[in-house]
């Protein structure tokens, strides 16, 4: 698979999605969503991958949509727009869907669509120089599709701020109010962040996470009974599988399970 805007490489059971146009500070435009969507796609449906990292080459992570992006829209109809919305929905959904712990390695500026990107991940290992804002509201866009995922992280207080004011944060401040997991030391974020990464495909069950992970991404809407109902059903197929039926005997036989 040949990209233009990214890379994809996987080692070590875990799959890393690297943003790659440096010249333009990682922007994003109709391209990269597509090859990012490809990506994502290719590692969740690969049963050797239990990680995901999504990084970025260069001095910045991304400083959101591309500035010649930003001019097209301005010419398309509402229809097309409305299309073009779609689909970096459909990105974020699929990054916060993906079957696969995905760990966000934040470097520079993760500005507006490039802090969405982090928002939509599962963890956040962050340089302690990052920073990171949802500036859409000074230029005159809406960050509407980050709305809700922000919610879940931070509480309706912090995400109104940040989304009303457009502020950039420092890392420890997106530490403090939910953005952001582990600031790594100066100069460490790539150890580190791989390190968590490696830990988690040497050590969890790659359905157990699925399972999981679909079960937290439902629990928003629903009532503290249907929620219990779906834990039941989710809990009662976990059983049925071979992870659990491996964990088991690990269990029994007082070993660590082989993941």
């Amino acid at each position: 698979m040949n990209f233009k805007f990214i890379q994809y490489d996987s080692q070590d059971r875990i799959a890393f999605i690297t943003l790659n146009r440096t010249q333009k500070k990682n922007a994003l435009n109709a391209g990269m969503m597509e090859e990012l969507r490809e990506a994502f796609g290719k590692a969740a449906n690969d049963e050797q991958v239990k990680v995901v990292i999504l990084k970025a080459s260069g001095e910045v992570f991304s400083a959101g949509a591309d500035l010649e992006y930003l001019l097209e829209l301005q010419q398309n109809s509402y229809a097309e727009n409305l299309a073009d919305s779609q689909r970096l929905k459909d990105l974020f959904l699929q990054i916060r869907s993906c079957p696969k712990i995905v760990i966000a390695q934040v470097q520079g500026h993760a500005i507006a669509g490039g802090c969405g990107l982090v928002t939509a991940c599962d963890l956040v290992y962050s340089d302690p120089q990052a920073c990171y804002g949802y500036t859409e509201c000074r230029i005159g866009f809406v960050p509407a599709l980050v709305a809700g995922f922000l919610l879940q992280k931070t509480g309706e207080g912090k995400a109104r701020e940040l989304l009303l004011s457009g502020e950039l944060i420092t890392a420890e401040q997106a530490k403090a109010c939910g953005l952001v997991n582990y600031i790594c030391g100066e100069g460490k974020l790539e150890d580190e962040a791989g390190a968590l990464a490696r830990k988690l495909a040497s050590e969890t069950s790659g359905a157990s996470i699925a399972y999981t992970k679909e079960l937290l991404a439902a629990l928003s809407g629903l009532s503290l009974p249907q929620g219990l109902e779906l834990a039941a059903e989710l809990n009662a197929k976990a059983r049925m599988g071979e992870d659990f039926k491996k964990g088991i005997r690990a269990f029994l036989s007082k070993e660590k399970p082989q993941w």
